[in-house]
Formats: structure tokens, sequence, C-alpha cells
């Protein structure tokens, strides 16, 4: 039996674990529920587990029956904190959602588990499962990497390969060599004026109208101040000031999430911006005061890996089911920790259901956002089948 015809007989139970942890999700790095129910379908398979100390992570090692080198699968296991608005009857109420489809992650990484220790006698290596909470700005995959993932079963992956869920053609897997997807950055600017009444601003030092101008003035300077070719994404996602609507605040403050796709760029945007802030501030008769927070490095794909991955998603389901992506997305994932230290490639699967258009299909991280978990066992078996031929080469 094909890995394929394995994990569809598997569909109904993959399926009704997907929806079990899709009503009762769980944010950050502590999930003691999903955990739990990752160690209760992986029982039974002799696997050798491994918990983690500083977040719910779990560490499950596959060893074959045959000696081998070692390969990495990962999914991510958290929520977000969204209020679920998709009306299906396995929602969830408690104030988290699986927006990103996480959810559909560790069970196909279950599926793969369970494929692969059905063929334990046979395998040429061993095997890596990492179950990862704190994907959604945690950097659960790099306390991971501290805690020694990567030396679970002995000696280092000679490969790591993911797979994310995404609004996308029904089926369709997309992967590119080289850089995916963007690193993720936060900037954090502060004016400073002078607080008063709110009847005698010329009393005061308003520093609202100085923040607003930056936010304005900051997407300005990020089309004239970087190449078309080597993009930068700059979002702004929160502003705060004074708590009483007749008072006008010592400070003002602004928060924006960036995406690059080089350190030039980073190193550009710090300089650039410092002197935006400055300048504006000081027009207004405010100071200013910048933070910029590194998050997630660039997504990196192995060349030779990501060609793999498309190889064998079109050796199992067919060239029409394969794309491989012309340039990256500007999301970010912290996969990137583990790609700049072991090849390998992550690949996007579009899970839209057939019945709803892509084009005005809710995208990932909306509270209206569907993924079609019928998905699961060609998710399962193109893990499982990446991992079972990576071992036999070379």
């Amino acid at each position: 039996m094909t890995f394929a015809e394995h994990a569809a007989s598997l569909s109904d139970e993959l399926i009704a674990l997907r929806r079990t942890l899709h009503a009762d999700p769980e944010v950050g790095l502590d999930l003691p529920r999903t955990q739990r129910r990752i160690l209760e379908a992986l029982d039974g398979l002799d696997l050798e587990i491994s918990l983690g100390t500083s977040c719910t992570s779990v560490t499950a090692v596959l060893r074959g029956g045959r000696p081998g080198p070692v390969v990495l699968l990962r999914g991510d296991m958290d929520a977000l904190p969204v209020d679920e608005q998709t009306g299906l009857e396995y929602a969830s109420t408690n104030g988290a959602m699986h927006a990103c489809g996480h959810d559909l992650h560790v069970t196909g990484l279950i599926g793969a588990a369970k494929l692969l220790a059905a063929r334990r006698d046979e395998l040429p290596g061993s095997v890596i499962f990492m179950f990862q909470p704190g994907e959604e700005g945690e950097g659960g995959a790099r306390r991971m990497l501290e805690e020694g993932v990567l030396d679970a079963a002995g000696e280092q992956p000679v490969a790591a390969y993911g797979v994310h869920v995404a609004t996308g053609p029904y089926g369709v897997f997309e992967t590119r060599g080289g850089t995916l997807m963007a690193g993720a950055n936060e900037l954090y600017v502060t004016m400073h004026g002078k607080g008063g009444h709110g009847s005698q601003p010329q009393s005061s030092v308003d520093p609202v109208p100085a923040l607003l101008e930056f936010g304005l003035a900051l997407q300005t300077m990020v089309t004239r101040r970087f190449s078309v070719f080597d993009p930068v994404v700059v979002t702004v996602t929160q502003l705060s000031a004074g708590k009483a609507v007749n008072v006008i605040p010592a400070s003002a403050k602004l928060g924006a999430t960036v995406r690059t796709l080089s350190k030039a760029s980073i190193d550009t945007l710090l300089t650039e911006t410092k002197r935006l802030a400055e300048g504006i501030a000081a027009a207004h008769g405010c100071t200013a005061e910048v933070e910029f927070l590194i998050d997630y490095p660039v997504t990196v794909n192995d060349a030779d890996e990501a060609a793999f991955a498309l190889e064998v998603a079109g050796d199992l389901y067919g060239a029409d089911r394969v794309v491989e992506a012309s340039a990256p997305h500007m999301g970010s994932e912290d996969f990137s920790y583990v790609l700049e230290r072991v090849p390998g490639a992550f690949v996007f699967l579009g899970t839209t259901p057939p019945a709803m258009d892509v084009a005005t299909a809710a995208w990932n991280h909306s509270p209206l956002v569907v993924f079609d978990d019928a998905v699961l066992p060609d998710q399962a078996a193109f893990l499982a089948e990446l991992a079972w031929r990576r071992l036999q080469r070379p």
C-alpha cells in the first residue's frame, strides 16, 4: 500500500482530530491541551518522545529499521487571538482561532508519523517530528532549537521540511528555491511632547499631529527609498495616545510590522526611519524615540530541496497540482530558524474549498478564513513521501 493509499484510509480519523483541535485552540507557547492531544494521537507508534521545558513543544523520533541519515518534519500548533466568525459547526468559541491553519499542520504531521511508523522496518534512517508552539510571533522554533530538537535523533538532519496551508487553489503545492518568505520585524515610534488641556493646544506641545504625520510619511518613504526588486512592506497596526478625550497627552506611540527580504533593507530602514521621525518631531517641537526589533529571519529554501519537494508533489498528485512560485511571499515564518541551520524546503498547500472563489476567499489570519480539511490525507502522504525518499538519497 502506498503512502497516499494509506493516508486516504485515515481520512476520517485525521479530519476528526483536526476539528477537535480547531474547536479548542490555544495561543502562544503554553498549549497544554493541544500538547495532550498530540501525545494521545502518537500513542502506540513506538516513538522516542521528549517535551519542551520552556514551552509545550513535542519532539518525536521514529527510528527506522535500517541505518541511514535523519530528516526533520515540522508542524506548528498555536492559534491566534481572533474571534472566529466562520459559522462552522466546530468553530472555536473561546476567543482564539486557528486562523492560520496550524490545526491542519499538526494533524498532517501526525498523519505522516502514522504512515512512516507503519513502514518502520523498511525505513533507512530516522525522522524527527517537530511539533512547535509559538510560531505566531513567539519564536517557538528558536526555543526548540535551543533545547536541542536538531540533536533529538543523535545526529543533525540532512534535510528539513514543513507545509503551510493557505488560501489558494485546493490541493496545489507551491514553493521555490531561494528566498520564499520575508523576514519579520517590529517598528515602534514614540513622539514626546508636552501635555496639557485639550482646549489650550497653544500651551502644550501636542505629539499626536506629529505622530500622524509620521505615519503617513512612512509610507511615502518606503516607496522612495527602496527598490521594487527588494521590496519592503510597512504596515502601521497600532496607535496609542491619551486616555481622556479632553487631555493632550505628553506622548503618542505608533507600532508597525515591517517585512523585508534582505539585510540591506533593514540597515536602510533603520537609518531612514530614525531620520524621518526625528525631522518630523523637530518640526512640531517634539522629540522622537525609535525602537526597531528583528523578529524572524528571511525564510530561504535550499534550491535542490525545493526542487525535490516539487518533484515529489508532482509524482504523487500530477503536474497540474504543482506550482513554482515566481516571487517571495511577504509573510514571515519562524521555520526560517531551522532552514538557517539545515537545508530544506517550506511548501505552501492551497486549501480553499473548491466551492469558494479563491479571488474573494478570506485570507489567513481572517476571522472568516476556511480551510478544507479534506486535503489532510494528501498533506500527510506528501510529508511522509518527502522523508521516505530523502532518506534513500545519497
